[in-house]
């Protein structure tokens, strides 16, 4: 404490507030039930996505996309284009409209991970994805979930994540504060990963040893002899996550592993039956066992925001140009 001898910076802050309402007193009991039962944390690895912080609202940063891309240069890309969109469709103003394009230019040749338009600041952010696993399986989703109902396949539930306000100091409940507790020292300790992996991952406790959990999030995983593979994108309810299988067992899985009729008639077949159950989260197919899965989501915070992409995450990919070219009077090249 000696070294904040006034108040501690908001990234140090967990901010704890006990809440009496019935809802509140639910969830925080589902979650405790939940963490006796799954103990134990599986990291599969890093999430990139765009932040942005308008002037006024420092230290708070608010995403602008999923934060469901593997790799950076996909998250500039996404900054890129949002840039450019804003200028083709937000403003009117040619001086405006040519500073948001001289950012584009810049992404569309450089591997920015942060710059400044007019009075917003833009950054590459990180997090890494996690579950919890126990009695030999992933959580699957909780009683207190936000969740949707029906089997229509073209629907689509809104983001939680869009929009999602990183401020540490904000007040969470008590089980939220203590896992976040928890995960303060949590960093990738397994023998898979690469010297310069585990040292980064020990940095950044020094260098951004806050935390803040992003909205949960579901996926379809898939078992294996020792592990799990993921067999769907995140998803934001439990509901989405379970058309994705049906999806996937009708229409992709028949694709992509060419089964021939017989065997798509199997898969299809037993979609069917996954859909007439009330709220199912395992299927088994073939030998083969399918699980919708809890996806948890850890953004680290130092002082001056969240941390952006580590010099070991892959990086391969280059820049590159996405859109025609617009001149600030919103003019746009047909001829490239």
């Amino acid at each position: 404490m000696s070294d904040h001898p006034q108040a501690p910076p908001d990234h140090l802050v967990i901010n704890v507030k006990h809440r009496e309402d019935p809802v509140s007193l639910v969830t925080e009991a589902d979650a405790f039930a939940a963490s006796r039962t799954y103990g134990n944390i599986v990291v599969r690895g890093p999430l990139f996505g765009v932040a942005e912080q308008r002037r006024g609202e420092r230290p708070r940063w608010r995403l602008l996309t999923d934060m469901d891309t593997g790799y950076p240069q996909d998250a500039r890309d996404a900054l890129n284009s949002h840039l450019w969109f804003k200028a083709k469709d937000k403003t009117d103003d040619p001086k405006e409209r040519r500073a948001l394009l001289d950012a584009v230019a810049r992404l569309e040749t450089e591997p920015v991970n942060e710059l400044t338009v007019g009075d917003t600041r833009y950054r590459i952010v990180r997090a890494d994805e996690f579950a919890r696993t126990g009695e030999g399986r992933l959580e699957p989703p909780r009683p207190t979930d936000v969740d949707t109902e029906g089997w229509d396949m073209t629907a689509h539930t809104p983001s939680t994540t869009k929009g999602f306000v990183v401020d540490h100091a904000a007040a969470v409940g008590l089980t939220e504060g203590l896992e976040r507790m928890g995960l303060v020292p949590v960093s990738y300790t397994s023998e898979r990963f690469p010297p310069d992996v585990l040292a980064d991952s020990q940095r950044a406790l020094r260098t951004h040893p806050g935390v803040v959990l992003l909205p949960v999030v579901f996926r379809v995983m898939e078992r294996e002899e020792k592990s799990w593979s993921m067999a769907s994108s995140q998803q934001p309810t439990p509901q989405d996550a379970r058309r994705s299988l049906v999806y996937c067992l009708k229409t992709f899985l028949p694709l992509t592993e060419e089964l021939d009729e017989r065997e798509a008639a199997v898969y299809a077949l037993a979609a069917d039956a996954f859909a007439r159950r009330l709220r199912p989260n395992e299927l088994n197919v073939r030998g083969r066992r399918f699980e919708i899965a809890r996806i948890e989501r850890m953004m680290r915070v130092g002082p001056a925001g969240p941390e952006g992409p580590r010099r070991s995450d892959i990086d391969e990919q280059r820049p590159t140009k996405i859109h025609p070219t617009m001149d600030e009077w919103g003019n746009i090249a047909r001829d490239e």
